[in-house]
């Protein structure tokens, strides 16, 4: 079978693989510690759905405008300026099935054949491909895990050439909880200006950070716009994962072209998810504050944990749900070592251990793993004996 070029420049993404093995694993009756779903174990709040009820019972079930209807696109820059600082109009605003198909447009609208897209590492594992389907190149810069993984401006300016379109920052980041800080974030999008090259600001778990750090949008920043691009959503903040509304602000001409290429591929995103997005930018957040303690609280636990576990480092993630272990000294050819790389120790967890985790070469950090702590304190609890036994076993063979 002939397949066009694009799509074999992108491959699945790896995250899904994991979960997919995993549930293949949970079908067979194997219990399985999972550290692998990026979603919050929350359910999502009732007035929420109640609202998508209530719009289900009201026959809201027709095509609306293929940007989303407008008292949601409204009531998003107004959530949006109240929690966050920013200043946009409802026309600066298009409301996407979900936010990686907010990054998925914008890339498409923006990036073409010889543009180069600069992207801090470890990265969400999804933004490399979308890139590359695009036709760009991604230019990677790695992050320290001694500062915490967050991105730095002085790295991000070295890498800068006349091809350079534009810089992707996740922060709060997955896969490493790095978080940039205002300062920081305000060093890069000065060199944006300098450069003139768009800043696209992932913010997609911008309610889960731990003390020091606050909620940040760099679109609160004066004079911002004409470079920033605010990649929003519902998913992790409202626990509405699979609802499948996300969000884009930025200038107008550029919401027009998202608007355009999502009226040729999926038009409107679901009428009943946006009603219920809908509530959720007007409603109360008061199961926000409920969901960061209890993510506190697992996180406290889950580095702790991995860290008493010989050979292995982890650092406290500034923000999100995951943990990011360097377990490299378990890896390769020496006496301590349990498998040859961290995709093979992935897998040979999941297969002997059953505890399902994603390896770092999937995130362009070779020697790590993701664990996220969105699971019980009791599940917790299970991988991270399941892990110890498994390493220790292996550092005692040795």
């Amino acid at each position: 079978m002939q397949l066009t070029n694009r799509i074999n420049r992108i491959q699945i993404s790896p995250t899904a693989a994991v979960i997919n093995a995993a549930e293949q694993l949970k079908a067979k009756g194997v219990d399985i510690a999972d550290f692998g779903p990026g979603e919050p174990d929350f359910p999502t709040p009732d007035h929420i759905k109640k609202a998508a009820i209530k719009a289900i019972e009201e026959n809201r079930s027709k095509y609306t405008p293929t940007g989303g209807i407008m008292p949601l696109r409204e009531a998003i820059v107004a959530w949006h300026k109240r929690e966050l600082g920013s200043d946009y109009t409802a026309k600066e605003c298009v409301v996407n099935v979900g936010g990686k198909h907010a990054i998925f447009n914008t890339v498409s609208v923006l990036i073409q054949h010889g543009d180069e897209v600069i992207l801090p590492a470890p990265y969400w594992v999804s933004f490399p491909d979308i890139i590359k389907y695009a036709g760009g190149t991604p230019v990677i810069v790695q992050t320290r895990a001694e500062n915490g993984f967050g991105a730095k401006a002085a790295d991000i300016e070295k890498v800068i050439t006349p091809k350079t379109k534009m810089v992707i920052i996740n922060s709060p980041c997955n896969p490493t909880g790095g978080v940039v800080t205002p300062e920081e974030y305000e060093r890069i999008l000065a060199l944006c200006r300098k450069h003139n090259i768009w800043l696209m600001d992932d913010e997609c778990y911008s309610h889960f950070v731990y003390e020091p750090h606050k909620p940040f949008s760099i679109a609160s920043a004066r004079d911002s716009k004409g470079n920033v691009i605010v990649i929003g959503s519902v998913s992790k903040t409202f626990a509405m994962t699979g609802w499948r509304i996300g969000y884009t602000l930025a200038p107008e001409p550029l919401i027009q072209a998202i608007i355009k290429v999502q009226s040729q591929s999926t038009s409107n995103p679901t009428s009943i998810a946006q009603y219920a997005a809908l509530e959720a930018m007007r409603g109360t957040m008061e199961t926000v504050p409920v969901m960061l303690a209890e993510y506190a609280a697992r996180r406290k636990r889950i580095v702790e944990g991995l860290r008493a576990i010989p050979g292995v480092t982890c650092e406290w993630p500034g923000g999100a749900f995951y943990a990011f272990p360097n377990v490299s000294a378990h890896l390769g050819e020496g006496k301590d070592a349990i498998a040859k790389n961290c995709t093979d120790l992935a897998k040979l967890l999941l297969e002997q251990a059953h505890v399902a985790l994603v390896p770092g070469a999937a995130f362009g950090a070779p020697g790590f793993l993701r664990l996220s702590y969105a699971t019980s304190l009791e599940r917790i609890e299970e991988g991270l004996r399941r892990l110890r036994k498994t390493f220790t076993r292996a550092e005692a063979a040795s």
